[in-house]
C-alpha cells in the first residue's frame, strides 16, 4: 500500500481508504464468523450454566455483528470525511518508532534463530500440561451472595418445642459474632406446597455485615469455621451453604447439599442399611463436610389399633372409634365462615392440653349406647410406632441418599476420590439397589460431556472457516495453531491465581479461541501482503527470489504493520484488566471468565508476533524449493 503523502488530493485519498478497506473488509468478516462459531459450544449449554452464560454469548455475538458492519461500512466513511490535511507516516509516530525499536531486533533474533523460537514455545506448551493437569475442578465457581445459609437437622422424631429452642439457642449465637448483622431462622416448612422440610430441618439465614466491619484477616471461611465450631450441640448435625444457591440445587437434582450420593432401592429399611455405609465409607474423604443421611426411618407415628373383641363388648363399630378420633385429635368441620370474599372453614378439636400425652390420648371418651362413656384405652391400643419420617420416590424406586459439603477442596478431586472409595467398599449391593452420584457433581458431568463433544466439533468449524478464508491448507493450519498456544497463557495464570477448572474457566478459554485466531488472521493478511510486493517487485521463481528475500519481506510484512496487530490486543487487554480490581457481587464468576483471557492474549500475541512470521518463513522457503515458486493469495479483495 502506498504510503500517503503530505500533500495528497481528494481521488487519491478515497482510492487509498478503498483499497484498505478491500484489504481487512473480508478477515473482518471471517474473524467475526469465528467468533461467533467459538461461541457454540456456550449456546449448546443447558441447566444453570446455560441460562447463566447464553446471555454473555448473544450480547457478544449482537456487539460482533454490529462491530463488523460498523467497520465495513460506517468507518470507510468517517475515514474519508475526518482524514484531511497533512499525513505523515507511520514511522513519524513515536509510539510506533518505540514499538518497532523494540519489536526488530527480537524479530530478527527469532527469525535467525528458528529452531530456538519454536523450541522455546513448544517446551512452553509442554510446561503448561502439567499444571493443567494439577488444576482442581468444579461445576461453577462460589459465587459470594453476601450471606449464609446455616442448615442444621436433628433427629427427626424431635418435638416442635424442642426444634424450637435449639433454633432460639443456635440464632443467640450466631448473632454473638461481631461479623453478623442479622439472623433469621425457621423449622419446618413454610406456608407453601413447594417446601416439604421436616421439622428437624432447621434454616437460618445469617445477613452478613459489610466487608469492612469484619475483624482484621476474617474471611467468609473462617467465619463459617468459626461459627460451626460454636454450634456443636449433640444431637445436630450442622450444614452450611448460601440462600440462592442451595434453592438452585434443590430444584435442579433434589440435593440441598453440593454433592449427594442416591441410594434406591425397593425396602426402606435395606436403604437404611445401605446408606449406613456409604457414610461409613465418606468418612476420612478429604473435603467431605457436613456429612449426613437424609432420614428413611426413625419417624415417630401415634397408632390407634382397635381391639374388636372390646368393642363388641361396648357395642362399638371401629367407625365409632375412628370418628371420635378424627374429631378429637385431627379436627372435625363444623361450618363455614365468609370475609368478604373469602371462604373458611370452622374446625373443632380437643385442646392442646387434652392430647399432649399418650396417657391423655388414652382418656378421650368415647360414648356407648350401652355402657356410657368408655375411654379410648378400654377399646384400643395407643402407642408410639417407628416409620419412614419422609418417603421420597424417583423413577417409580424409593429413594435415600447421603448428603455432604465439599470446602477446603476442589469439588472434582473430592468426588473422585470418594468414588474410588465407594467402589472398592460398595461391590456388595443388594440386588435392585443401586447408587447414583447428584448435587453439582452431575451439574459438571453434564457440563464437560457437552463441551467434550461440542469444542472439538467448534475447533473444526473454525478451521474450515480459515481454509474458506484463505483459500489454503497451509494458511488455515498456520492460523489455527494459535490456539494451544494461546492456552498456555490461560493456563499459566489460571494455575497461579489459584482457580479451579470450571464450566466459567471454560467459557473464558471459548471466547479466547476467536480472539487468538482473529489476531493471527491480521498477521497472516500482512505477510501475505508482503509476499505479494516481493512477486510483484521480483518475479515469482526460484530464480529471482533467495531466502534472504523472502526473510526481509517476512520481516517488513511483520514489523512495518506492528501498529494494527498491537492496537488490537491492546484494546482486549484494556477492557479485560479491570475485572482484576474488580469487586462485589458477580466478580467471583467474572474472575474465572476474564483471566484465561488475559493469559491467552498475552501468550498468543507473542506467538503471532514472534513465531508466526518464524514458521510463515519456513513454510514459503519449502514452496520455493520444492515448487520453484511461491504460492500466492490475493488478501485484496
Amino acid at each position: 500500500m502506498p504510503k500517503p503523502k503530505k500533500n495528497m488530493d481528494k481521488q487519491t485519498r478515497l482510492s487509498i481508504i478503498e483499497k484498505s478497506s478491500k484489504q481487512v473488509g473480508p478477515s473482518v468478516f471471517w474473524s467475526t464468523i469465528i467468533i461467533i462459531t467459538s461461541f457454540l459450544p456456550v449456546f449448546l449449554l443447558t441447566g444453570q450454566e446455560g441460562r447463566l452464560f447464553s446471555p454473555l454469548a448473544w450480547t457478544k455475538t449482537f456487539i460482533l455483528i454490529v462491530d463488523a458492519f460498523v467497520a465495513i461500512t460506517v468507518t470507510p466513511v468517517l475515514l474519508s470525511l475526518l482524514l484531511n490535511g497533512k499525513f505523515k507516516p507511520e514511522s513519524a509516530n513515536p509510539i510506533n518508532r518505540g514499538l518497532e525499536k523494540v519489536y526488530s531486533p527480537i524479530l530478527r533474533w527469532c527469525l535467525e534463530w528458528r529452531k530456538t523460537t519454536i523450541g522455546i514455545n513448544l517446551l512452553a506448551l509442554l510446561i503448561s500440561i502439567p499444571m493443567l493437569m494439577s488444576l482442581g475442578s468444579e461445576f461453577m465457581p462460589p459465587l459470594d451472595e453476601s450471606s449464609i445459609l446455616f442448615m442444621p437437622v436433628t433427629l427427626p422424631d424431635i418435638s416442635n418445642s424442642e426444634a424450637k429452642r435449639i433454633l432460639q439457642v443456635q440464632d443467640k449465637i450466631i448473632k454473638s459474632m461481631p461479623e453478623v448483622a442479622q439472623v433469621l431462622g425457621k423449622a419446618g416448612r413454610a406456608s407453601t406446597a413447594t417446601d416439604n422440610s421436616p421439622v428437624s430441618m432447621i434454616e437460618t439465614i445469617i445477613q452478613l455485615k459489610p466487608q469492612s466491619e469484619w475483624r482484621e484477616g476474617m474471611t467468609k471461611q473462617k467465619i463459617i469455621a468459626e461459627l460451626d465450631q460454636k454450634l456443636q450441640i449433640p444431637g445436630v448435625i450442622n450444614g452450611w451453604t448460601q440462600p440462592i444457591i442451595n434453592r438452585i440445587n434443590m430444584l435442579a437434582t433434589g440435593i440441598r447439599t453440593d454433592v449427594g450420593v442416591k441410594v434406591y432401592g425397593q425396602n426402606l429399611d435395606s436403604i437404611a442399611v445401605v446408606s449406613e455405609k456409604v457414610r461409613n465409607a465418606l468418612q476420612g474423604v478429604e473435603g467431605v463436610k457436613d456429612l449426613y443421611i437424609e432420614p428413611v426411618t426413625g419417624g415417630k407415628y401415634l397408632e390407634i389399633q382397635t381391639r374388636r373383641e372390646e368393642l363388641g363388648r361396648y357395642g362399638l363399630s371401629v367407625d365409632d372409634v375412628n370418628s371420635v378420633v378424627e374429631s378429637a385429635l385431627g379436627g372435625m368441620t363444623i361450618g363455614n365462615t365468609i370475609e368478604g370474599r373469602q371462604r373458611f372453614s370452622i374446625n373443632l378439636r380437643l385442646a392442646q392440653e387434652y392430647r399432649n400425652s399418650l396417657d391423655r390420648i388414652s382418656r378421650i371418651p368415647i360414648k356407648s349406647a350401652t355402657s356410657g362413656t368408655v375411654p379410648l384405652s378400654a377399646v384400643a391400643d395407643v402407642r408410639f410406632v417407628d416409620g419412614p419420617p419422609m418417603i421420597v420416590s424417583e423413577n417409580a424406586q424409593l429413594r435415600g441418599a447421603v448428603l455432604f459439603n465439599v470446602r477446603d477442596r476442589d469439588l472434582g478431586s473430592t468426588v473422585q476420590e470418594a468414588i474410588q472409595k465407594l467402589n472398592g467398599e460398595m461391590t456388595d449391593l443388594p440386588n435392585g439397589y443401586r447408587l447414583e452420584w447428584s448435587g453439582q457433581w452431575e451439574n459438571q458431568i453434564r457440563a464437560n460431556q457437552t463441551l467434550k463433544i461440542i469444542i472439538p466439533l467448534v475447533i473444526l468449524i473454525i478451521f474450515l472457516i480459515l481454509y474458506f478464508s484463505f483459500k489454503s491448507f497451509k494458511e488455515a493450519l498456520l492460523n489455527l495453531v494459535t490456539i494451544p498456544f494461546a492456552l498456555i497463557g490461560g493456563v499459566f495464570i489460571v494455575y497461579f491465581y489459584g482457580i479451579n477448572l470450571s464450566v466459567a474457566v471454560a467459557v473464558g478459554f471459548i471466547a479466547l479461541f476467536g480472539m487468538a485466531v482473529e489476531t493471527g488472521m491480521l498477521m497472516v493478511v500482512y505477510l501475505n501482503e508482503a509476499m505479494n510486493e516481493l512477486v510483484a517487485k521480483k518475479g515469482n521463481s526460484n530464480q529471482t527470489i533467495t531466502k534472504q528475500d523472502i526473510r526481509e519481506y517476512v520481516f517488513q510484512g511483520a514489523a512495518k504493520r506492528l501498529r494494527p496487530k498491537i492496537m488490537t490486543v491492546s484494546v482486549s487487554l484494556f477492557g479485560l484488566i479491570p475485572v482484576l480490581w474488580a469487586t462485589g457481587v458477580g466478580t467471583d464468576v467474572m474472575l474465572p471468565i476474564v483471566l484465561p483471557l488475559i493469559g491467552g492474549v498475552f501468550t498468543s500475541s507473542i506467538h503471532i508476533l514472534l513465531v508466526t512470521p518464524v514458521v510463515f518463513e519456513m513454510t514459503k522457503e519449502y514452496e520455493l524449493r520444492k515448487h520453484g515458486k511461491l504460492e500466492i493469495y490475493d488478501v485484496k479483495h
